[in-house]
This record gives structure tokens, C-alpha cells and sequence, in this order.
């Protein structure tokens, strides 16, 4: 089912996704399958990450990553947006990010604030679930969007820190986290719940 179209919804970066990306994506490639290939890229990541091979974990987890800017972007941009891919981009983010704070963050930063960050992903999960089970499936606001961005930088500097053996970008790493987390709370209270 395909949502209703909503041209206004377009953010900065669509422009520049359908400037830059959007036009080496062919026709018959939709939004959802991007998104089914980000959940079906996260074992791999996860596995990368565990193994601590970071020279070919950090580019996968950041490519996989950056598939949640192209099936979002390509859903409003192509006016694609359903009702599935409203609610499994969401879950695939949380996912990937989940793996990723299991895997760093409580490694390397500390395990309460790792299971803080996961906290808030389940309850973020479970309003989705609930907005969709009544009938009322909602993309992520602007605040999930910037939470979102602010994890995956923030995991990807502590990847770096790890790789590198510098603890160079483990504040920068923690101070983003944390203000995602700042973020994640304010997307909970502004979803709609």
C-alpha cells in the first residue's frame, strides 16, 4: 500500500540525494528493497564487528548506513512511501544500530550507557509498533533523524578510536551518544505516542 503523496515532506538532503544519488538508482529498484537488504546486511555487520576486522567493518557498517539516506530520500523523492517501508526503515535502523552499540559502545564505552541507548531504541520500537498496529504508521520526525545521524557518527568515531588503538575520538564519540540520546528521548515525546 502506498501512502498518500506529500511533496512538502521533502528534507535538505533529499535534494541533494536526488541531485547526487537518486539518478544512479534504476527505476525498478524501490525503497523497500533497500531497506530489506540494510536487515539483511546486519549479521554481516555484526560479524565484522565482533571479529574486530574493522578495515572492512567501518566502510560495510558506514555503506549499510548510508542506505538508510537512499531508501528514505528515493521513498519521498519517487513519492514510494508505504506503509511497510514506513515501519521496517525504522526497524532496520534500529538494528543496525543496535548491533553496533552491543558490539562498541558497551565494549568500549560502558555497558549502563550502551543498555540506555538500547532502552530507548526498544521503546522508540515499540511506540512504531503501536502507532502501526492502530492504523497510524509514522516516519521518523526530524528529531529520530538527527538522533539517528548522531549515532551513526558517534559509533563510527568509536570504531575509529578502536581501529586506530588512539582513544583520539572516544569524548567526541561519547559526547554525540550522549546527545542522542537527549535526541531519542524528544523523539519518543514528540512521536505521537
Amino acid at each position: 500500500m502506498t501512502l498518500p503523496r506529500d511533496p512538502a515532506k521533502l528534507y535538505p538532503f533529499d535534494h541533494v540525494m536526488k541531485l547526487l544519488v537518486i539518478p544512479l538508482i534504476p527505476r525498478w529498484i524501490t525503497p523497500n528493497q533497500i531497506t530489506l537488504l540494510r536487515i539483511m546486511c546486519v549479521p554481516i555487520v555484526a560479524f565484522l564487528l565482533a571479529a574486530e576486522n574493522y578495515n572492512v567493518g567501518i566502510p560495510v557498517f558506514i555503506l549499510v548506513a548510508f542506505t538508510d539516506a537512499i531508501d528514505g530520500s528515493l521513498a519521498r523523492v519517487r513519492h514510494q512511501i508505504t506503509a511497510w517501508g514506513t515501519f521496517y526503515d525504522a526497524v532496520a535502523d534500529k538494528l543496525l544500530i543496535s548491533v553496533a552499540i552491543i558490539i562498541i559502545v558497551m565494549k568500549h564505552i560502558n555497558p549502563i550507557f550502551g543498555l540506555m541507548m538500547i532502552g530507548m531504541e526498544v521503546a522508540l520500537g515499540i511506540g512504531g509498533f503501536i502507532n502501526r498496529k492502530n492504523g497510524m504508521p509514522r516516519a521518523a520526525n526530524v528529531w529520530g533523524k538527527v538522533k539517528m545521524f548522531l549515532q551513526f557518527l558517534g559509533v563510527t568515531l568509536l570504531m575509529l578510536a578502536a581501529w586506530s588503538g588512539s582513544n583520539l575520538f572516544v569524548p567526541f564519540s561519547v559526547g554525540l551518544l550522549s546527545i542522542a540520546l537527549v535526541f531519542a528521548v524528544v523523539s519518543f515525546y514528540t512521536y505521537g505516542l
